[in-house]
């Protein structure tokens, strides 16, 4: 088999247009579609085929790749393009769908006969757009030829948790490494609402911590975004991340594990969201300590 590939993308927000245009520039013949087309359209100048629908979208396709709002939005897409699909394609869905949502999308793949791969991605708009994700996958042993091009396109490394794609087990893997990324962004933003509150030089925490164990590059990434005004464009989006966070307390709930932090965290997103800052950054959580006015609480 060939590794150039005919794949379709269905989603091209944040990460699936800059997955898009990775597999684009691997040499991969890309068919993409999103439900605002505009958001799709630009891929046309790095030779992808914009189509019009789902359907249009998986003509052909080798793989299709889904990189969607939440699960139940995948499932709605795939079943809107499931009269084009062919036979014996590989499905990667990378969506991040919840543990519940995997097992709907999966008994889809069987009635369709699809090559099922549970593959949620880590990283954020800059890894992404230099195909340095990390991908965490499920599925078969066989077919993992056809579907290694894509995750050599988008990513710098793929972890296998399991021959599996409908057991879930990269999704259990991608909720538990989401429950620590969203608690660290969350934490990030309270230092520096506690500074302002407290009239204390963020900077100077900074020294404190420099070099230390504590100190950490993802937390000066974060912090920087805020303090810099830079929450425009998101690496993440606020309400992305307020849905994986409730992803992740359902997912405790349902195993008897209660986890405030994630719980407070996709209070903190919500809020955030409301307050108009959901298509900002998820460090934009840090307005979530404020009125609507950003200004602290009394």
């Amino acid at each position: 088999m060939t590794d150039k590939l005919t794949v379709s993308v269905l989603g091209t927000g944040i990460m699936g247009a800059a997955m898009a245009r990775n597999l684009a520039r691997a040499g991969h013949t890309v068919r993409a579609w999103n439900r605002t087309r505009a958001k799709a359209e630009p891929l046309s100048a790095d030779g992808a085929f914009v189509a019009d629908t789902p359907a249009e979208a998986v003509q052909g396709a080798d793989v299709v790749l889904t990189m969607l709002y939440d699960g139940p939005a995948a499932l709605d897409v795939m079943r809107a393009a499931a009269p084009a699909l062919r036979s014996g394609a590989a499905w990667v869905q990378s969506t991040t769908a919840g543990i519940d949502a995997i097992a709907d999308l999966a008994a889809f793949a069987r009635e369709h006969d699809l090559v099922f791969y549970d593959a949620p991605v880590l990283g954020t708009r800059r890894p992404a757009e230099a195909g340095q994700l990390t991908v965490l996958a499920a599925g078969p042993v066989e077919g993992r030829g056809t579907v290694t091009p894509v995750f050599d396109a988008v990513g710098a490394r793929t972890v296998w948790t399991g021959e599996d794609g409908g057991a879930g087990t990269a999704t259990r893997l991608k909720l538990v490494a989401n429950s620590w990324v969203l608690a660290v962004t969350n934490a990030a933003g309270e230092v520096l609402a506690l500074s302002k509150a407290l009239d204390v030089d963020p900077q100077r925490f900074f020294e404190v911590i420099d070099g230390g164990p504590l100190d950490m590059g993802y937390l000066r990434a974060k912090t920087g975004l805020v303090l810099g005004d830079q929450l425009s464009p998101a690496q993440f989006a606020v309400v992305t991340a307020a849905k994986d966070a409730r992803l992740i307390v359902e997912a405790g709930e349902r195993y008897g594990v209660r986890l405030d932090v994630a719980e407070a965290s996709a209070e903190r997103f919500e809020r955030a969201a409301a307050q108009g800052h959901g298509d900002e950054d998820m460090a934009a959580a840090y307005f979530a300590s404020f009125d609507e006015k950003g200004t602290a609480e009394e």
